[in-house]
């Protein structure tokens, strides 16, 4: 594809003064905001209709979410070592924008941080106990459960979410900075449809986006609302009922606004740096007081365990752990689908200047080597206690948001712990909350990067809204609730990351031949 072909696409969005947006607006919102006033007003219709899409999809579409999760992560991987690796995004001349330290911390942060904090020990425990079924299923409470159970927690935490989220912010990226279109979904798609993105499948594609971030978004929300409330509960016996998750969402999107305001250099950036910090000083804290030896040695034994079963745990066929299949895999790569527009487009907006190649190793590659050894510091110091008949956790998980309070319960200085975790958990809750904003911003104001600030309070609060709206639905269930507003929104984005990847080939290809 010649730049002249995509000359015709940046003339068109002069003449048309970016006014194509304006539908994307006005449909989402409205949609969103009638599913979150219905979904308050008959909270059981809502459940009922909610748990039917979840199932409806995995039983129907299992296999799509773990198949195109395996091509995501080929794709990447080939795209590293092909020649194209070499094109830098935004053209030969073209420089970073910020350090690479600055850039790993936000896209880490955004990533990925509150699941991080929610699932590290939960995750690990739960699959070793059997509280919801066993990888593979193996014998609960054995040495093979061990290695399963750390296993497939890097499964779901390596590198098949960031090749999804590579997919979308190295397209992204891509043909913004080196084709000059607007900083939105549709412009990836500009090698397949030509002039038909300004229109109606324009539109489609870039609702679709937003309906996925919103969701997505709004359960790791729900998410770290429950945990902080666990924690305020476990360490002051506050209640932590969904009133008090509503509370704490309420408070933090506040919280979010403010941020948001100030925008990426004033809130986002300064929030993910400093957040950073904590977490290093939390996991250097653990490996020097926790089993200090199981916890450097495990890193490497896990990604070990991790590379001699990622072709069983990816595995879409014949699977006959499917209850196991179904409740973890399944949910996480439409969690991590639904994400990808919200973390692919913030990633691609700080990552002008690299080239294919190190985007890629950056994006994939280090978050994978750093997962593990935030999943050894936690997940093993966990599985030490369980086996050990230390505290709580032996017992099994009794309630997921109390796992990581309960592990830190009986290592020295646990408070002052518990309560920089609550800090983290809730710097992670504002910067996936601003972040999230700026980028559905982003995409309804047609890939203007200044729009109103009074839009981007709107999408702010209505993130919050939407996880208000689905803890209230779900009640005592909220998790499947949660669960089930990512399931069901991402399997038609999941189509559209697949058609993603065609695209880029296409673009790259013709980009070297140039």
């Amino acid at each position: 594809m010649s730049d002249g072909d995509y000359k015709i696409g940046q003339d068109n969005v002069r003449r048309f003064g970016l006014d194509f947006h304006n539908p994307v607006f006005t449909v989402s919102a409205l949609v969103i905001l009638i599913f979150t006033l219905v979904t308050i007003m008959f909270p059981a219709f809502s459940k009922e209709m909610l748990d039917g899409a979840k199932l409806w999809s995995i039983n129907n579409f299992d296999w799509l979410f773990i198949s195109s999760g395996n091509i995501f992560v080929i794709f990447c991987l080939l795209l590293i070592i092909l020649p194209v690796g070499k094109i830098r995004l935004g053209g030969d001349d073209a420089k970073t924008e910020f350090s690479t330290k600055s850039w790993f911390a936000m896209l880490f942060a955004a990533g990925m941080g509150i699941g991080l904090m929610y699932w590290s020990v939960a995750e690990p425990v739960a699959y070793y106990t059997a509280w919801w079924h066993t990888p593979l299923n193996v014998e609960a409470r054995t040495a093979e459960a061990k290695e399963l159970a750390m296993a497939a927690t890097m499964f779901h935490w390596g590198l098949h979410p960031w090749a999804i989220y590579a997919v979308v912010g190295l397209s992204l990226a891509f043909f913004v900075y080196s084709k000059k279109l607007p900083f939105t979904i549709r412009s990836v798609f500009y090698p397949i449809f030509k002039e038909r993105i300004w229109g109606w499948t324009g539109h489609i594609i870039d609702i679709l986006a937003i309906f996925a971030t919103i969701f997505g978004l709004a359960t790791s929300l729900g998410l770290g609302s429950q945990q902080i409330s666990a924690g305020l509960h476990f360490l002051f016996g506050i209640d932590s009922g969904v009133g008090t998750q509503i509370m704490i969402i309420s408070f933090i999107t506040l919280i979010a606004v403010t941020s948001v305001v100030r925008g990426l250099e004033g809130g986002v950036k300064v929030l993910s740096n400093f957040n950073i910090i904590l977490a290093v000083i939390l996991v250097l804290f653990i490996i020097i007081v926790g089993p200090t030896l199981n916890i450097l040695t495990g890193v490497g034994t896990i990604l070990s365990d991790y590379a001699s079963n990622i072709l069983a745990l990816s595995n879409p066929v014949g699977r006959e752990d499917s209850d196991w299949y179904h409740g973890w895999t399944v949910f996480y790569w439409a969690w991590w689908i639904a994400w990808s527009p919200f973390v692919g487009m913030f990633i691609a907006r700080i990552s002008k200047g690299r080239t294919v190649r190190e985007f890629l190793i950056a994006v994939l590659v280090i978050p994978t080597l750093v997962t593990s050894l935030w999943m050894s510091t936690f997940g093993l110091t966990a599985l030490d206690q369980v086996i050990g008949n230390v505290g709580e956790l032996a017992n099994g998980i009794s309630d997921k948001s109390l796992a990581m309070f309960q592990m830190l319960e009986n290592l020295p200085l646990s408070s002052i712990t518990s309560v920089l975790a609550i800090i983290l958990i809730t710097i992670f809750f504002v910067t996936s909350s601003d972040s999230g904003s700026l980028v559905v911003d982003s995409i309804t104001a047609g890939g203007k990067l200044d729009a109103p600030i009074s839009q981007r309070i709107f999408w702010a609060i209505t993130e919050g809204l939407v996880a208000i709206a689905l803890l209230y639905a779900g009640g005592t269930e909220a998790l499947s609730a949660l669960q089930a507003g990512s399931i069901a929104t991402a399997l038609p984005f999941t189509v559209i990351l697949l058609l993603m990847c065609y695209s880029l080939y296409i673009a790259l290809h013709a980009e070297l031949k140039k």
